[in-house]
């Protein structure tokens, strides 16, 4: 059998909300798969808020939601005819004292651990993280006018006031070894129990890439060449991926030539399908189909390298009419994404 016949690319969402609406609503615009945003919308840039969501998991300081929590929370998304597939990310708040190499490191990951548990014994495989202060640094400017005068998100480096400055709650500025090193302490202590428990760990990339430092603090995973050294620090099968295509493409790079680089090894645990419209240091988001690459090539590209696993859109445009969560342009690009991944299929 081919890798391509083997491919299986299936459409997800993240949501904060699991209320009976929003699942039915997931549901009817085909989608499978869900994964759970934390419930402490202060850690969020507002644009990409859901702070309508109701009926949601707390996941964050001492409050780590129990085996029969997660389970419960499964069963009622299977029941609307999904999958939960993971939590979508660990909020900075969990891993910062980490990350820094502060007082609460060791508490913080024994609640990580305890986390990535119940996660295994309640069945939900995947755990999205990144190593990156959002609520601490900032991660988007301006907004811009995008197609029919739908709002985008976007980032312009001139519009930073002070991008030097240390930012709040930063002592000093740390060094680029400290923060593998302290990556690493981490690695060594949760992939272990992620083995274990047979959790999928998944990392994304700092947003936005290709800066060495921001706010005095190092910006490990700007790069293609520092994922590659993070995947190699801990060998581990279940360590790999949360693949913003949105942020390769920030950095320029050609994000079918990224997927092979970490398909081919199997480094890929799920995907952000998202694109902007320029590179660092400059760009915003936008729509799926006008973007800086070509949907249908990188689904082929996915098809090719057999992905088997769940693409989900993200930082979508906010249309008019849309929600908090924008379910209009969230509905959109799960619908072009569906008819780019079953035109793809049927080739």
């Amino acid at each position: 059998m081919s890798q391509k016949s083997s491919a299986n690319v299936r459409v997800g969402v993240r949501t904060r909300s699991l209320s009976e609406s929003r699942l039915r609503y997931i549901r009817q615009l085909g989608a499978t798969d869900i994964f759970v945003d934390h419930a402490d919308t202060e850690e969020e840039p507002d644009e990409f808020n859901d702070r309508d969501g109701t009926d949601t998991i707390a996941v964050g300081p001492d409050q780590i939601p129990s085996v029969s929590e997660l389970t419960a929370a499964r069963e009622r998304i299977e029941d609307a005819g999904l999958s939960f597939t993971g939590i979508q990310s660990l909020p900075y708040s969990m891993y910062g004292d980490i990350m820094f190499d502060r007082d609460g490191a060791d508490e913080a990951l024994d609640q990580i651990t305890t986390l990535i548990r119940n996660l295994g014994e309640a069945g939900i495989p995947i755990l999205g993280y990144q190593w990156n202060p959002r609520s601490v640094v900032p991660m988007r400017t301006s907004p811009v006018e995008d197609r029919g005068g739908a709002e985008s998100t976007a980032f312009d480096y001139d519009e930073l006031d002070e991008p030097d400055e240390l930012a709040p709650g930063i002592d000093r500025e740390y060094t680029e070894e400290e923060f593998w090193d302290n990556y690493q302490y981490f690695l060594e202590n949760v992939l272990p129990v992620a083995e274990e428990a047979g959790v999928d760990l998944a990392l994304h990339p700092v947003d936005p890439p290709s800066i060495e430092s921001l706010g005095g603090i190092p910006r490990l995973f700007r790069n293609v060449e520092n994922f590659e050294k993070g995947m190699e620090l801990v060998p581990s099968d279940n360590h790999g991926l949360k693949l913003c295509l949105g942020c390769f493409s920030q950095m320029g790079e050609d994000v079918t030539d990224v997927i092979r680089r970490f398909g081919e090894r199997d480094q890929i645990t799920f995907i952000h399908f998202r694109d902007v419209v320029g590179t660092m240091p400059k760009f915003h988001e936008t729509f799926v189909d006008k973007g800086n690459f070509d949907t249908a090539d990188v689904v082929r590209t996915l098809h090719d390298v057999g992905f088997k696993g769940p693409v989900i859109p993200d930082h979508v445009p906010k249309m008019e009419g849309d929600d908090d969560w924008r379910h209009r342009g969230r509905g959109f690009t799960i619908g072009y994404l569906r008819g780019v991944v079953d035109t793809v299929r049927s080739e």
